[in-house]
């Protein structure tokens, strides 16, 4: 993971892209605070694997019958 100011960000934003296709993340900041992380989109190397187990946790995980009304009402008592 590699940290850029914001200027610098602006600058150099292709290579910056480039880096992140690869995989990279990039974390921006302005004076010294993060304020944004450029990261690959699901279905990369570096961030398809992770959803891929969120999905593969999803499945099978169910609560009987309850439609999201009936869970939405429940939550509401």
């Amino acid at each position: 993971m590699s940290t850029v100011g914001a200027y610098d960000a602006k600058t150099h934003l292709p290579r910056l892209l480039a880096e992140v296709e690869k995989g990279e993340i990039v974390t921006i900041t302005r004076h010294g605070t993060a304020i944004a992380r450029l990261v690959p989109v699901a279905g990369t190397p570096a961030g398809g694997a992770l959803a891929d187990e969120l999905r593969q946790a999803r499945r099978g995980v169910r609560r009987g019958d309850d439609t999201i009304a009936d869970m939405l009402a429940e939550g509401r008592r």
